[in-house]
């Protein structure tokens, strides 16, 4: 915002020697150069700034899922919320149209996975959870379950589960 403000005022100091130098006076231009080139280094900054927010909140998507928690999501803006869910969806559609008809989860193991199945201790109440075959079970707080990893790593990413390691 101050570097908006400092762009604003820059600007309006601009264009009113703008107005003086077309009527004579010609010392002017060096000054209104000067501010134009200062003008153009802080919207690149800006633009830097805004490109490595939406670099960060795309890595965000990998990271967590296609639910933020509520505490990253505060400090998003309105805007970057709207991006974020057009970006979940793209990769949404895209992910269905690959892989025949189930589609395939790009998400499901950035990391190879040691093995197939893995132990995992509930940290809060989550409610039921529904395994391939068709069972549910019931994810309590302090509860121990061994599930298929690809099932539960979105879970682990949200804070509601937690790998136990042996």
């Amino acid at each position: 915002r101050q570097a908006l403000e400092e762009m604003r005022a820059l600007y309006e100091r601009n264009q009113a020697d703008v107005s003086e130098a077309k009527s004579g006076r010609t010392d002017l231009i060096f000054l209104i150069r000067f501010r134009h080139c200062c003008l153009l280094r802080n919207q690149r900054c800006l633009l830097a700034y805004l490109y490595d927010r939406l670099l960060r909140i795309r890595a965000l998507r990998w990271e967590y899922g296609s639910v933020l928690p509520n505490t990253i999501q505060f400090h998003m803006s309105a805007e970057e919320v709207e991006w974020f869910n057009r970006y979940k969806k793209s990769l949404a559609t895209y992910m269905r149209s690959v892989g025949g008809e189930e589609g395939l989860d790009l998400t499901q193991d950035i990391k190879p996975p040691k093995s197939l199945y893995i132990e995992v201790r509930c940290l809060r109440d989550h409610g039921e959870f529904e395994v391939d075959d068709g069972t549910t079970i019931l994810l309590k707080k302090n509860s121990q379950h061994f599930l298929p990893r690809w099932k539960c790593e979105h879970l682990i990413r949200q804070g509601v589960l937690e790998h136990v390691l042996s």
